[in-house]
């Protein structure tokens, strides 16, 4: 009998990613390390390793024409953000090398989570991700606010180490 455990099937079976849409994505520190900085009274202070993930995450639509970042927030030990794919036909018909390899969100989740370690010269990130795909305007402005008051809501968060409602992933 084989010892080792599965993995659980993080990405939503049979959906296209490369689809055009808005998702939700939330990415965790390597450990849960709060590596990216603190939040006091609400306001969240980046580290180093904090400004390089806010650096690269502002730099993903300026490296692919059909894709963009509505929001996001950089957070103690995670990052989320609202991922936004649009038809890559309708921005451009003849798209770029790069472009035309990377045409969904875990191509492009895979390439900032390797530049940001590459920058900062040390291993960053959870193996995965989570992801949310989002199907309509109701849950797209509740993700937005959420997102937007993240650091506000920082005491109580499920990723604060310290907080009553912690939750550790395995």
């Amino acid at each position: 009998m084989n010892s080792l455990r599965k993995r659980k099937l993080n990405r939503l079976q049979g959906f296209d990613y490369s689809r055009e849409g808005c998702y939700f994505i939330t990415i965790c520190t390597e450990n849960r390390e709060c590596l990216f900085g603190d939040v006091i009274d609400g306001v969240m202070y980046l580290s180093e390793h904090g400004k390089i993930a806010e650096e690269s995450l502002e730099k993903i639509p300026h490296h692919y024409d059909n894709i963009g970042v509505d929001i996001f927030v950089v957070m103690p030990n995670h990052v989320h953000l609202i991922l936004r794919i649009k038809s890559a036909e309708r921005i451009n018909a003849f798209p770029t090398e790069v472009e035309a390899k990377v045409k969904d969100a875990p191509n492009v989740i895979g390439r900032y989570k390797a530049g940001v370690t590459r920058i900062a010269k040390k291993s960053v990130w959870q193996k995965s991700y989570h992801d949310h795909v989002i199907r309509n305007k109701k849950a797209y402005l509740e993700i937005y606010e959420y997102i937007e008051y993240n650091a506000l809501k920082w005491e109580m968060d499920c990723h604060n180490p310290v907080s009553p409602k912690y939750k550790r992933w395995k």
